[in-house]
């Protein structure tokens, strides 16, 4: 075979490879539904943005800006962009890194006043000769409610046109609320953690002094059991009071609850009949920590403590699929619904003196609906004398929750 055919096989060759992989590129195209210029523009727009959004929702931090630089660069489509805080240039993304004094100043004086600024070659002045850098525009990154958290500065190699003025400005903007949604996320955390310190006071003035009495009434006759009931206090208050960790798993809730109805048990003797019916498939369940155990309290400490004669509490979880569904069910004393429902009301807006049994009820309503949605809020079902049964769903897998050890 000579050199010629040789070349020209490999030029055909070279020709179907590429004719192959371009037709691979058409059909998956085609298959995702991009066929038009307009829809992969619109794709690519939306795909870099979701590429910037996801660091920026953990807030404005060196690690943060450092990762979203370049896609907000790309969207802007500048030469250089640059995120900034009050005191410094976060991130730095193509031209302009020997101008981070001036641009810093250009940053802090806009996150000063909210307000956006054109520079131009006069306020970026260079001593470098082959110096490119022409303009800057410095946009505010607000949020909803007019706060800056940082700005966006995006350099030009000439004075910026209109063009680039107005992406600036929309991409800042847009990367506000993206560090605004990370702020408001923050502050559902912070809460949640409030809310489970509320409901850690609750639990520590009536169940520790009731757990201490029972225990001391078998000091002497039974010193066995009072060492027992002990360290079921000790495992207890240790859960309770841990310091880390907004969610547990079910089987460790449920661990925690055999605990304190052993300590109940101990105050109640025969009077006080517990039911467990638990799927063990749903064990391993994440849900928000001390969510089940305020239902278990309320049920023993308002309803069955109540009750004369003997009480039974039953608790439930069940596999519903892409579910858990869990019960706590007693056969106490009951309330009104109407007064039920006027307690948690006023319990929600932290206007109730009620002893905990509503502050309980709405604490572990409002961290279900915060943390799974709206949908998977509490349904309580009670009546005079006919008991009380709570209900909850948990999804099973959720991306922002994830148990920890």
């Amino acid at each position: 075979m000579g050199p010629n055919l040789s070349t020209a096989v490999a030029v055909v060759a070279m020709i179907s490879a590429l004719g192959a992989a371009l037709f691979a590129v058409v059909r998956l195209l085609a298959r995702r539904g991009i066929a038009t210029a307009t829809q992969r523009a619109t794709y690519e727009v939306l795909h870099t943005a979701g590429l910037a959004a996801e660091p920026l929702r953990t807030g404005l931090t060196p690690t943060s800006a450092a990762k979203a630089v370049r896609h907000l660069r790309t969207l802007v489509g500048s030469a250089g962009l640059a995120l900034a805080d009050r005191d410094r240039i976060l991130a730095l993304d193509g031209r302009g890194g020997h101008h981070g004094e001036q641009l810093r100043a250009a940053a802090a004086q806009t996150i000063d006043t909210r307000r956006s600024t054109v520079l131009g070659e006069a306020e970026l002045r260079c001593d470098r000769v082959d110096c490119p850098v022409r303009g800057a525009v410095v946009a505010p990154l607000t949020g909803p409610d007019g706060r800056a958290a940082g700005a966006m500065v995006a350099i030009a190699d000439d004075q910026p046109a209109p063009g680039l003025v107005q992406a600036a400005l929309e991409t800042a903007h847009w990367a506000g609320t993206q560090l605004a949604l990370a702020e408001l996320d923050s502050s559902r955390e912070r809460l949640a953690r409030a809310e489970v310190r509320a409901l850690r006071a609750q639990i520590s003035p009536h169940f520790i002094y009731n757990a201490l009495t029972a225990i001391g009434s078998f000091v002497r006759t039974d010193p066995e059991r009072a060492r027992e009931l002990i360290l079921e206090f000790a495992e207890f208050t240790r859960y309770s009071f841990r310091a880390h960790g907004e969610f547990t798993t079910l089987a460790e809730e449920l661990r925690s609850i055999d605990r304190y109805l052993t300590i109940e048990r101990a105050r109640f003797g025969d009077r006080l009949q517990v039911r467990l019916q638990i799927a063990p498939e749903v064990l391993p369940v994440s849900l928000p920590f001390l969510c089940l155990q305020p239902l278990v309290e309320n049920a023993v400490r308002h309803g069955l403590s109540r009750k004369p004669g003997v009480g039974m509490l039953s608790i439930e979880a069940r596999d519903a699929g892409a579910e858990c569904h869990i019960m706590v069910e007693d056969d106490g004393v009951g309330m009104d619904p109407a007064v039920l429902a006027a307690g948690v009301a006023e319990a929600a807006a932290d206007t109730s003196d009620d002893s905990g049994q509503h502050v309980g009820l709405s604490n572990v309503d409002e961290r279900l609906r915060s943390v799974f949605g709206d949908q998977f809020g509490l349904v309580v079902e009670t009546g005079l004398g006919s008991g009380t049964r709570v209900s909850m769903r948990v999804p099973k897998f959720h991306r922002h929750v994830r148990a920890s050890a």
